[in-house]
C-alpha cells in the first residue's frame, strides 16, 4: 500500500507564543508536550516555539515566534489569513518520493533542508502560495 504524508500539527505563528499557546490550551482543553510547559519558578519565559498535545499526547498545534505579524483583515482581503502545515514521512526515501508528488501537483519548494541529517526538510508553497512542510519524523 503507498504511504501518503501524515498531518503532524498545524503551525501558528504569533508575536507572543505563550499567549497563544494558553488561549487554545484553554480553549481547546489541551495539554502541553511535555518540556514545553511554562516555567514553575515564574522566570521570564523565552519559548519561541510551543507545541499543544491531546490526552493521548497526539500532537495538536504548535505555535512560533514572529517578531512582528500583520493580523488578518478577513471577511476583506487586505492582509489574507495565513498559516502552514507540518507533514512527516517515516524516511529520506519517502521524503523524496513525497517531494515528487508535490512538485506533480504543482507545489514548488521554497527551501531544501534536505542537508539536514537531524531533521531533512522540504518547505513548499501550495497552488495559493501557502508555506507547507514535509519532513522526516
Amino acid at each position: 500500500m503507498a504511504e501518503f504524508p501524515q498531518l503532524l500539527h498545524t503551525v501558528l505563528d504569533t508575536t507572543d507564543v505563550r499567549a497563544l499557546a494558553e488561549f487554545y490550551r484553554h480553549l481547546l482543553g489541551l495539554q502541553y508536550r511535555p518540556g514545553d510547559e511554562p516555567p514553575a519558578d515564574g522566570t521570564a519565559d523565552d519559548a519561541d516555539w510551543l507545541v499543544l498535545v491531546d490526552a493521548d499526547g497526539v500532537r495538536k498545534l504548535a505555535f512560533q515566534q514572529e517578531a512582528e505579524l500583520r493580523p488578518t483583515t478577513w471577511p476583506t482581503h487586505e492582509v489574507p489569513m495565513q498559516l502552514h502545515l507540518d507533514f512527516t514521512v517515516s524516511s529520506f526515501e519517502e521524503l523524496q518520493r513525497q517531494r515528487e508528488r508535490a512538485e506533480s501537483l504543482g507545489a514548488k519548494i521554497l527551501l531544501d533542508r534536505t542537508a539536514d541529517q537531524g531533521e531533512p526538510l522540504y518547505v513548499f508553497a501550495d497552488l495559493s502560495g501557502h508555506p507547507f512542510c514535509i519532513f522526516v519524523a
